[in-house]
């Protein structure tokens, strides 16, 4: 059974995405840092039929991320989607909190990379699929430190798909717009009284010119294209799933 390698797994998009490939054949391997999650997920997916595991791995540590690839005898697909937002502009972003977004925005994707390649290389081959954002082709208001990784995520992801291309290895990402998650309702619940969170709601739904916020499974439906066979002459790709956000700008 092919392996599945798929960070911050245990909610939102990679949850969406570990089970998805799970349903698709894969051994989903889920490299999160809350247990809780983690393990919540892996029950998810073997309640469906499926096959998962859970690796407590945190991303920006060399050492962690090197323990869990330790624990792998194969890899054939690696999804980076870990990641944290950050909301600020130039003069609001602290030196600490560039440090704090690019440890586990664009070390963590590295630190995966740097573990997985080498062990894809051995077994003839395989799939990257990286988690940018249209932040990192388009100029968003107060997202200085998120913009930054994840136009070093896209970047990343050329880069890999130019070295690796004859080893068999196809990287590509997805570039999504806002995506209803745990976070963005964390968000709201956190930043808003009940009666001002219908309107920001609304606010954030209109952003996207379809009219909504994406949904987990349809990143994830994307997410298992591009990891699967049949897009075997796809690498070196960033794809908008964005409701029409980067059209109309």
């Amino acid at each position: 059974m092919p392996t599945a390698v798929i960070t911050g797994g245990g909610s939102g998009i990679g949850q969406a995405i570990a089970m998805k490939l799970a349903a698709d054949g894969f051994h989903a391997v889920l490299l999160e840092f809350s247990d809780e999650n983690g393990e919540a997920t892996v029950e998810m997916i073997t309640q469906a039929g499926g096959t998962a595991q859970h690796i407590k791995t945190d991303v920006g540590s060399t050492e962690s991320v090197k323990a869990a690839f330790e624990q792998l005898d194969q890899v054939d697909v690696l999804v980076n989607n870990a990641g944290v937002a950050s909301i600020g502009n130039l003069e609001t972003c602290t030196p600490e909190e560039l440090d704090r977004i690019y440890n586990i925005n664009v070390k963590g994707v590295y630190h995966c990379l740097y573990f997985a390649v080498p062990k894809m290389v051995e077994g003839g081959g395989g799939a990257i699929l990286n988690l940018a954002s249209i932040a990192s082709k388009i100029g968003i208001a107060d997202r200085f430190a998120y913009s930054m990784s994840k136009g070093a995520v896209l970047t990343m992801t050329l880069s890999v798909a130019r070295d690796y291309i004859d080893k068999g290895i196809r990287a590509n990402c997805i570039c999504p717009a806002r995506v209803r998650t745990p976070f963005v309702d964390g968000y709201l619940a956190n930043n808003f009284s009940d009666e001002e969170r219908p309107a920001m709601e609304a606010k954030l739904s209109a952003a996207q010119p379809i009219g909504r916020m994406g949904k987990p499974e349809e990143i994830a439906d994307l997410a298992a294209f591009l990891c699967s066979d049949k897009s075997k002459f796809i690498t070196g790709s960033a794809y908008d799933i964005d409701g029409g956000f980067t059209l109309l700008r």
